[in-house]
């Protein structure tokens, strides 16, 4: 089983391109991880199952394997079966969606990290979106918080920049799993400040491998 020491308040790189994006391409991605992983990145974090494949064989480091299905509700990783498949894929950790939100398959939370646990041996790293979802993804044993979906689930305000007022109410629970620090995070100054604010590792994706975005930032700041 992976030893989740190695990723403590180290980078982790998300490399995902959207449908119908230039670089929306498993094999790009594969390169885009391995960049990451050549500037120090410890762990990669990668969508859909071709992708996956790709950066298994590009890379070394522990992977975080996700798969989106759909635009709205639960989309990360919805079912059991799109977990299992990421796990079959390489996925050293599978991502999930860890809200307290029904399920596209009807399963419970507990029920789907359980049946990975017990199936695939993977550890699960639950996408939430609030305290009141950390606290329910840890009592139903993922082993991995993450603050992913923290603004998109209704719960709180969208933050500019990293949601750092939940990262420390989490913390702050103690609630003896990794808590990842994950959303809007866009400079090392930042990245730094999750770490402060209580975050066991932080992931970093728009801001290092999304370069439309990146592009957008810059023109945007000459035209203003």
């Amino acid at each position: 089983m992976l030893d989740l020491t190695t990723l403590q308040s180290r980078l982790i790189v998300s490399c995902q391109a959207y449908p119908g994006e230039p670089l929306r391409d498993p094999r790009t991605m594969a390169q885009m991880a391995q960049a990451a992983v050549n500037g120090g990145a410890a762990a990669v974090r990668i969508q859909g199952i071709r992708d996956l494949e790709q950066t298994r064989v590009a890379v070394d480091v522990p992977m975080i394997g996700l798969w989106k299905d759909g635009a709205d509700g639960v989309f990360i990783t919805p079912t059991l079966e799109h977990a299992l498949a990421c796990a079959a894929a390489g996925s050293d950790i599978v991502a999930i969606d860890g809200t307290r939100r029904p399920r596209p398959d009807g399963r419970s939370l507990a029920g789907t990290i359980a049946a990975l646990h017990e199936q695939t041996g993977v550890l699960v790293m639950a996408d939430c979106g609030s305290a009141a979802d950390a606290k329910a993804a840890a009592d139903a044993g993922a082993d991995l918080i993450g603050t992913t979906l923290a603004g998109y689930t209704g719960e709180r305000d969208k933050t500019d920049g990293p949601d750092l007022e939940l990262l420390a109410e989490i913390a702050a629970l103690d609630l003896g799993v990794p808590l990842i620090a994950e959303g809007r995070i866009h400079t090392p100054a930042q990245a730094r400040a999750c770490l402060e604010a209580g975050a066991f590792a932080v992931v970093v994706g728009t801001a290092i491998t999304h370069p439309t975005t990146i592009t957008g930032w810059f023109a945007g700041a000459l035209q203003g």
